[in-house]
């Protein structure tokens, strides 16, 4: 007699057993040390944006448009928030939201650091005799290249959910014996699709960053976005091979480590110089020690 799908024999083969049903829980060690590091992340993105708000009249936080400072740092702590998404048994509303949240809120995030980095090149291109980019001095920039980049990923992500929604199921087939819980992606394609313009606009921050790692400035930001969209490509290059070779819950797993990685790398690149300066520093956040910084640059 042949058992059914959902048990298999005992090792005497003499009865049907009912399969272990497996997903990424928060009582297991794997779930709990995830949780845990998400929750440190957060509490480390929060600290940071309180320091900032602290210190918002510095010279430091004044000098790459600390309002971006404050959404990045707001995108940057709902990206780790995301990671509980992927975390518990899933359920009707969690398969249905959890990619198109995770697409939305770090394209939100890249585009926040695409805008720092045009408006840096902007500011230091304005101080030259008769520049064209004069006119483009301003917020207007900067808050449309975030509503753009944002806006075609929500596009992309809501056809999306709308056209293939994703909905739990039973894999048995996934690990022996074992019931797996995961979420069914009906169209990989978009998720590869998300994750390309993920991609192209991260390459496109680092590309412009890379050429603008030079410029003459008392603290020239862009050398620190450099370095984060270093970290950032590299992560999700990486993840796809891994993404593919896994199976059951440690798919999640792959997926969450990725999502953490990245935006910690984002955060301490970005932001970690900077509190340095802050709070152990602070006689060099002033203004006039990031105008000789400057002009000790502009001289070499």
């Amino acid at each position: 007699m042949r058992c059914p799908e959902d048990q298999w024999p005992n090792e005497d083969r003499v009865k049907c057993i009912p399969k272990i049903i497996e997903f990424l829980s928060y009582e297991e060690p794997l779930g709990i040390a995830l949780s845990a590091i998400t929750s440190a992340c957060s509490l480390l993105a929060i600290s940071v944006l309180c320091i900032f708000i602290r210190f918002r009249d510095t010279p430091l936080v004044k000098a790459n448009n600390r309002s971006l400072s404050y959404l990045l740092l707001v995108a940057l702590l709902l990206c780790f928030i995301c990671s509980f998404l992927f975390i518990g048994r899933p359920s009707i509303i969690t398969c249905l939201i959890r990619q198109a949240v995770f697409g939305t809120i770090f394209s939100l995030c890249v585009s926040c650091i695409f805008a720092k980095t045009i408006t840096v090149v902007i500011a230091f291109s304005a101080t030259k005799p008769n520049s064209s980019l004069r006119k483009w001095v301003g917020s207007s920039v900067p808050n449309s290249m975030i509503l753009t980049g944002s806006s075609i990923q929500s596009v992309i992500c809501v056809s999306w959910v709308l056209m293939y929604p994703s909905s739990p199921q039973l894999n048995m087939k996934a690990t022996k014996g074992v019931i797996t819980v995961e979420c069914k992606e009906s169209s990989i394609a978009f998720f590869y699709i998300m994750l390309g313009f993920l991609w192209f606009l991260a390459f496109l921050t680092l590309l412009i960053a890379f050429l603008a790692r030079n410029l003459p400035d008392g603290f020239n930001e862009t050398k620190f976005i450099t370095f984060s969209m270093l970290v950032f490509t590299s992560v999700w290059i990486s993840f796809i091979p891994a993404y593919v070779s896994t199976k059951g819950k440690f798919t999640v797993a792959v997926e969450i480590f990725a999502i953490l990685s990245s935006s910690l790398g984002l955060i301490c690149c970005i932001f970690a110089p900077k509190c340095h300066i802050i709070i152990l520093r602070p006689h060099m956040n002033t203004k006039e020690y990031l105008i000789s910084k400057s002009q000790i640059v502009r001289k070499t």
